[in-house]
């Protein structure tokens, strides 16, 4: 995750043709639900001024990550799949009776491929990203930019191009990844200790 940019522009076809190939991942029924509102000038400069308010911005532990040339939030919506899933070919799931109906949301989970899309395509195309939650703000962040009810917003990805200076790591960055063998569990549960190596 890259969380200090230059301030400089992207291109808008090289946007729209990185959102266009990370749409395509795959989806629970085909609902492919996923939308993106993207921030680019004054608007991106609306966002951060809305979500660092109040004096936060100066001690905002990364401060050229507004500089990002484009903030993309990324977008669900969850009466989308319930919908869907009401249709002929997929009711005898009983996933269209509610979001209480299913066992794992799969807006979220669909959501999440587009999102790994989009970093990986983003740094094949020489841009750095980065990742963030909107958390608390989603609300004010959705009346600000008119995004309808029903969505929600999954996160906001900084998109842009990493600056010279020593990019500081996030606080969660030296937490060490789990070994492949504690994390595969081969023909089944297996304690990690007894699984082939």
């Amino acid at each position: 995750m890259v969380r200090d940019f230059e301030d400089r522009p992207i291109d808008s076809a090289l946007l729209t043709d990185l959102l266009d190939t990370a749409r395509r991942a795959p989806s629970a029924g085909h609902s492919a639900a996923t939308q993106f509102v993207v921030l680019t000038g004054n608007d991106r400069e609306r966002y951060w001024s809305l979500t660092l308010a109040d004096g936060r911005r100066e001690t905002f532990s990364f401060p050229r990550l507004p500089h990002a040339g484009a903030l993309v939030l990324v977008l669900t919506d969850p009466d989308h799949y319930v919908s869907r899933y009401a249709e002929p070919d997929k009711q005898r799931t009983g996933l269209g009776s509610g979001t209480d109906a299913w066992p794992v949301p799969y807006w979220w989970v669909d959501a999440g491929a587009v999102i790994q899309n989009l970093l990986l395509l983003a740094v094949e195309q020489g841009l750095g990203a980065c990742l963030f939650g909107v958390f608390d703000h989603e609300s004010a962040v959705k009346s600000e930019f008119n995004i309808p009810g029903t969505k929600r917003i999954v996160g906001a990805i900084a998109l842009g191009y990493a600056s010279d200076a020593q990019d500081r790591s996030g606080r969660s960055a030296d937490r060490p990844r789990p070994s492949a063998a504690d994390i595969i569990h081969w023909q089944g549960w297996t304690p990690t200790d007894q699984a082939p190596r």
